[in-house]
């Protein structure tokens, strides 16, 4: 288990990140604060945050789509209103309008290929790129709303 000030410290780091984002955490304080925990485990194990609901290998290279913030977590937040580990979740889920539930792994299992690429999104409005599944709920930048976004590749 991390110091308690290494928690609370991480957790308001990533709480402000999410927010200015246009994420939120969940609002679990204590279910959220074990989370941050097992990143800071999983940090101090392997030297990079990987998810805490996921086995890491140890090799940074192999685990890049799970350290956290995931290659996953849009996709999950837009299907199912939160992350794998619910560490993040969307406003629905924050507003009470839409309860969690169990996730299933997009993690390809080991020795299958990766996902091919994603198409690219851009922000008509601030020219934000990103490549994913589908544009996000809001725009990272400039806050625009998914359908200000169009597929640019």
């Amino acid at each position: 288990m991390a110091e308690q000030g290494k928690i609370e410290a991480l957790y308001n780091k990533l709480n402000a990140e999410a927010e200015a984002g246009g994420y939120h955490l969940n609002p679990d304080k204590d279910f959220t604060k074990e989370l941050v925990n097992g990143l800071l485990v999983n940090e101090e194990r392997y030297g990079y945050p990987a998810c805490p609901c996921r086995l890491a290998s140890g090799n940074k290279e192999a685990d890049l789509d799970i350290i956290c913030p995931c290659d996953y977590r849009d996709p999950d937040l837009t299907d199912y209103g939160a992350c794998y580990c619910a560490l993040y979740v969307s406003g629905e889920v924050l507003a009470g309008k839409k309860k969690l539930a169990s996730i299933p792994e997009r993690r390809p299992a080991a020795g299958l290929p990766k996902k091919p690429a994603f198409p690219v999104w851009r922000c008509s409005v601030c020219g934000y790129l990103c490549a994913r599944e589908n544009p996000p709920e809001v725009c990272p930048i400039c806050k625009a709303k998914k359908e200000r976004f169009e597929r640019f590749l």
